[in-house]
């Protein structure tokens, strides 16, 4: 009886036990759940590189998924705005302030004293297709640095495109903003600046170049301080549309190798007037032409059956180079941008060929939408900067690209296009060409053949040139001029002065160019015209005992009138000097 008491209070109190312990497990391991989950919501939003860097890596891959009411990151219960510029509506100053209008655009190349008027919340149309709306994308998407360079920007422009990024991104996606200021000298801006992005507490940074570098380098810099995962560059005078960042973040987090870039949405330069670029449901993608001037194409049927549906990302070959999204540490991986190349201009084909040949991706998002304002002009030169190589910087940038990424047939194709390249000096690009060794890309010819193969439909490779420079005529003191116009237009003769608009070039298919346009001839003279796409020939011959430029088709010579010095063509005499031009070699004396 005394051994069966015992064992019952035995039983007893290990019931006991386990009644007071097993509580305490439960609420310890929640305790512990909770805890690791707020850490990592911690680390997601203030951790910094490393620690987000590790989540990224490790967490599964969510795809995006088509439902079929709002997406999950889609704005609720917007109420309509009514002011000035709302929804995107021009604003059309009153006539009393035409001065003040006028001196804005001189100083800064758009009317900022019609956008001093506009909100810096104004609501915009929502520009992007209807399917986009219904995209649930996964919630735990990269923390997000966004970008933005300027020099002597308008404030009120450039803090509107601070506060739609505020507006209209995830706070637990965008981490931080960096104004990245290229040495401004307008110190009332920088007064006003430091003064106003203190309520942001932080979110909001202002880093400062101590002496002008450049959009390029200024960008690479940018990218270098920034804490985000990602990296998102903006030009300082952009709007962005409804959802644009989990659409722009969503082929990163899929994979870190992929850049993306968002379909870009037009802002007027007078009256900041919102209106799509691209209508309808038709895609374009980015390519180029052999001078590489940027060029737009319609995504080819190949590409395009890669998708299950119209709105999501397809591939580009490369992108106009103002606004894309980056996994921060693969573009560091990648060098950044080339340090060589100065100023801006070919940035964004060395970062697209670098990106497509050493194993990355381009894909263009069409449920993100970016509003630019296209100046009217550059308000401002680059200084010193433009004095520190010889020669157009541009052209400099563009050599540097081709003799990094093209092979030798592709390069001649450029040097065709830009004969006076071949004379300029690029630098140093033993660096460029180690890296490119170094992550073992492949050639270009494998980008064109898989990646920009439709490139060569529109711009067909280049034949030879038979003859370059300029077109003098032997009865007169001048040259053919395209006075650059924008074709149709007349071509025009005055003195020989060896500019881009006197550069001439007759290929071996009798195609006569200047820059990226051709001269052709009809009874009204000679004119300049866009080349026909997808074809390299012309009508031109050059013979070069008679001194005559024959026009095939009308079977005349090319004619200055020696009184007015128009261009026409005539029936060819051998004897009339008037008639009789000759190509005179340009070699820059720098």
């Amino acid at each position: 009886m005394r051994v069966s008491n015992i064992r019952s209070g035995r039983i007893f109190r290990l019931a006991l036990c386990f009644l007071v312990i097993l509580p305490l497990l439960y609420l310890l391991a929640n305790w512990s759940d909770n805890h690791k989950r707020v850490q990592r919501a911690y680390h997601a939003r203030f951790g910094g590189r490393k620690q987000s860097h590790q989540r990224l890596e490790s967490r599964p891959r969510e795809a995006p998924k088509l439902v079929e009411g709002l997406g999950n990151f889609e704005p609720r219960n917007l109420r309509p705005r009514h002011g000035a510029g709302e929804n995107g509506d021009a604003h059309i100053l009153w006539p009393n302030k035409t001065n003040v209008a006028d001196a804005a655009e001189m100083e800064y190349g758009m009317n900022i004293a019609c956008s001093d008027e506009i909100s810096m919340h104004r609501s915009v149309r929502d520009t992007r297709l209807e399917e986009c709306k219904h995209w649930n994308y996964p919630y735990d998407l990269p923390t997000t640095s966004v970008i933005i360079v300027f020099h002597n920007e308008g404030f009120s422009v450039l803090m509107r495109t601070v506060h739609s990024v505020i507006d209209r991104s995830p706070k637990h996606v965008l981490h931080e903003i960096i104004l990245v200021d290229d040495y401004s000298d307008k110190e009332n801006l920088r007064t006003k600046l430091d003064h106003y992005v203190q309520q942001f507490q932080g979110l909001v940074k202002i880093i400062r170049n101590k002496e002008r570098e450049g959009l390029i380098r200024t960008r690479s810099r940018g990218a270098m301080e920034a804490t985000g995962e990602v990296i998102v560059f903006l030009d300082a005078h952009c709007e962005v549309n409804l959802n644009w960042l989990p659409p722009l973040l969503a082929p990163i987090y899929r994979d870190r190798t992929v850049m993306t870039v968002p379909i870009i949405d037009g802002i007027d330069h007078k009256t900041f007037e919102y209106t799509p670029v691209y209508e309808g449901d038709k895609h374009f993608r980015g390519i180029f032409e052999w001078g590489m001037l940027y060029k737009e194409n319609d995504v080819p049927r190949r590409e395009q059956q890669r998708r299950a549906h119209n709105s999501e990302p397809y591939r580009s070959p490369t992108h106009a180079g103002g606004l894309f999204a980056i996994n921060r540490d693969y573009f560091l991986e990648l060098g950044a941008y080339d340090p060589g190349l100065l100023v801006w201009g070919g940035e964004n084909f060395e970062l697209s060929f670098k990106i497509w040949q050493c194993g990355g991706s381009i894909e263009w998002v069409p449920c993100s939408r970016v509003g630019h304002v296209y100046r009217g002009f550059m308000p401002y030169n680059f200084g010193k900067l433009a004095e520190k190589k010889k020669g157009p910087l541009i052209t400099i940038n563009y050599k540097r690209v081709i003799e990094t990424w093209f092979d030798a047939p592709h390069k001649e194709f450029f040097y065709t296009r830009e004969p006076l390249a071949r004379y300029l000096d690029m630098g140093d690009i033993s660096e460029q060409l180690a890296l490119k060794k170094r992550l073992n890309c492949k050639s270009f010819q494998w980008f064109m053949d898989n990646v920009a193969y439709d490139v060569l439909d529109k711009f067909p490779a280049l034949p030879a040139n038979l003859h370059w420079g300029e077109l003098r005529s032997v009865a007169s003191d001048g040259c053919l001029d395209s006075m650059s116009n924008e074709p149709p237009a007349l071509m025009g003769f005055t003195y020989c002065q060896g500019t881009g608009n006197q550069l001439m070039r007759l290929n071996a298919e009798g195609q006569l160019g200047v820059d990226e346009r051709c001269v052709e001839a009809d009874r009204q003279g000679i004119k300049l015209a866009v080349c026909r796409l997808g074809t390299v020939t012309g009508p031109w011959s050059y013979d070069e005992h008679s001194k005559h430029l024959l026009h095939h088709r009308h079977r005349k010579c090319m004619a200055l009138h020696p009184e007015t010095l128009q261009l026409s063509l005539a029936r060819c005499d051998a004897n009339n000097a008037y008639q009789q031009w000759l190509f005179k070699k340009i070699r820059p004396d720098w």
